[in-house]
């Protein structure tokens, strides 16, 4: 079927198709870290970003395209993670842009070419210094394709059709934009992401509904109940002939998982296990009234027989803490490893979102941070570079308190950073006295490879550990202690006065039995201070200054 217009219903349906498209193939995007590290999550991220723009989609009861563009685009706002998942909401921001003088409630081939074009020009903006080789090079190239022939199009699904062609092709000459994307033979991520929305898309246009492949059934003993809720319920259709199960499904699927829907005449069963029953039910409830409904608390169903042959677990309301009285000055920052976010606190830091490393906190996570610390001047310290973007979006949308971003962008130079703050201060001198740290400060952590490769002349291969230091990888070996010396040989000088080193869960006691002697053997006056940081994944992080 092609289509000469998109209206609401088929909006819909294209976002949803495009989201679950990625959702889908993330661990592929994942794997496509330009370093050899077991944290690449840009799939992961963007499929986060998108699936939140959706729920807000899915609960839009307006007819209106603007409307549901809005809340897609607000969705996807809140929601985004890690630096392309904050470029891929201002693309649907831009996207909602350029609806924004629309006069009639569907989209034609030139309103869709338009809020492309604006989707480009919003993602550019939020980037301070673009760099081309990226998301924001296929996103560029791609509307640049379809605009140079903008009036050829007889349809919706051709303009597509072209804009996807042309995004994959944008998308594998990235490594020849970007010398360190082709020296790991790859192709750039976030870039790759974007294209499995788009295909998702175009296969919607096609009648190709997808949904959410579920991940492979653990043991009984192993249920960690991802999706806490057990949703069971029973609609009486309003309109039994435009009911759409796969749709349905589809949708649902992007709240959960081991989905059931089965059609009887005018009543329909569905089954969802979600970690948001209310969306669930929001869903379902615009198809008919409710029949019979039921919402269990999986784990509690697992530890505690019913005493009273009630389906339904009630859930306490959550009680509201007192508000804080308002602080001159609060510090917020995203930490991974318990023994890391520990000594954050210690260190002053008054609220910490986890994560920042395999799990890059939402934009939303950071607005809720800086309502939660209630002060007039807050500082974020990101300790990722992935997280910096998602940060600065949240302070745009903060209005009551003066909030700063700093670029630590590793836990490093976040650490040393609390040396230069002063509650007392003003944001400016903070601001100079932290910014001065970490400029002060070297960084390096020892973490695995999990493929072979070559960057920048050094070889690495499946299981080295690697020495990186300030985004460079300077040694790979098969053995952790030989990657550490050949590390602290590199930021260790006769200079260095303090070095702070935060051991992994990985790291055992004839490993720390040794770790002054490596930095005092480099440097006899260091003053050395060793953490019981508690991270995966990386089993030193340190910190010389």
């Amino acid at each position: 079927m092609s289509y000469s217009s998109v209206d609401v219903e088929l909006f819909k349906k294209m976002v949803i198709n495009g989201a679950i498209n990625l959702k889908n193939n993330r661990e592929e995007v994942d794997q496509l870290n330009v370093f050899p590290v077991p944290d690449g999550d840009t799939g992961t991220n963007m499929s986060m970003t998108i699936t939140s723009g959706v729920r807000e989609l899915e609960s839009c009861d307006s007819s209106s395209i603007v409307d549901n563009a809005k809340v897609l685009s607000r969705g996807a706002l809140m929601g985004a993670r890690g630096n392309s998942g904050v470029i891929l909401s201002q693309f649907f921001r831009g996207f909602y842009v350029g609806l924004k003088e629309l006069q009639h409630n569907f989209l034609n081939v030139e309103d869709f070419i338009n809020c492309l074009a604006s989707g480009c020009k919003i993602a550019y903006k939020a980037v301070t210094e673009p760099i081309e080789g990226t998301i924001l090079t296929v996103i560029r190239e791609a509307i640049e394709t379809v605009k140079a022939v903008e009036d050829n199009y007889g349809s919706i699904d051709e303009l597509l059709e072209k804009y996807l062609n042309a995004a994959t092709k944008s998308l594998l000459n990235t490594p020849n934009l970007l010398p360190v994307l082709k020296e790991a033979k790859v192709v750039d991520s976030g870039g790759a992401g974007f294209v499995k929305i788009i295909e998702g898309m175009v296969l919607a246009l096609r009648g190709e509904i997808l949904e959410v492949n579920e991940a492979k059934k653990t043991s009984q003993k192993e249920i960690k109940f991802k999706n806490l809720y057990a949703v069971e319920l029973c609609v009486e259709l309003k309109k039994p002939s435009y009911f759409d199960g796969k749709e349905l499904k589809a949708s649902l699927s992007l709240l959960g998982d081991s989905i059931v829907v089965d059609r009887k005449e005018k009543l329909v069963k569905v089954k969802v296990n979600t970690n948001r029953p209310g969306r669930a039910l929001e869903i379902v409830q615009k198809l008919g009234e409710f029949v019979e409904l039921s919402i269990n608390n999986r784990k509690v169903a697992t530890t505690k027989p019913e005493s009273d042959g009630a389906k339904t677990t009630e859930i306490p309301a959550p009680v509201a803490e007192p508000k804080k009285e308002r602080k001159h000055f609060a510090l917020i920052a995203a930490c991974f490893g318990s023994g890391i976010i520990q000594t954050f606190k210690d260190l002053g830091v008054d609220y910490v979102i986890e994560g920042g490393q395999t799990m890059n906190p939402s934009t939303e996570a950071f607005v809720e941070a800086i309502k939660a610390v209630n002060a007039d001047n807050v500082i974020i310290i990101p300790n990722n570079g992935n997280v910096v973007m998602a940060a600065k979006q949240a302070k745009e949308l903060t209005k009551d308190s003066n909030v700063e971003v700093i670029m630590a962008k590793n836990i490093a130079q976040g650490y040393a950073s609390l040396v230069g703050f002063n509650p007392e201060g003003t944001m400016e001198e903070n601001l100079e006295a932290m910014g001065a740290q970490i400029e002060n400060v070297k960084s390096g952590e020892i973490t695995y490879s999990i493929r072979d490769t070559e960057i920048k002349g050094v070889k690495i291969a499946s299981g080295d550990y690697m020495g990186i230091s300030h985004g460079e990888i300077l040694i790979s070996t098969k053995e952790k202690i030989e990657a550490l010396k050949g590390l602290l040989s590199k930021i260790i000088s006769k200079d260095s006065e303090v070095i702070t080193i935060f051991y992994g869960v990985d790291v055992k006691g004839d490993e720390l039995s040794i770790l002054e002697d490596l930095c005092l053997d480099l440097n006899s006056n260091l003053d050395v201070e060793i953490i019981s940081g508690k991270q995966e994944i990386y089993s030193y992080i340190i910190a010389v200054e």
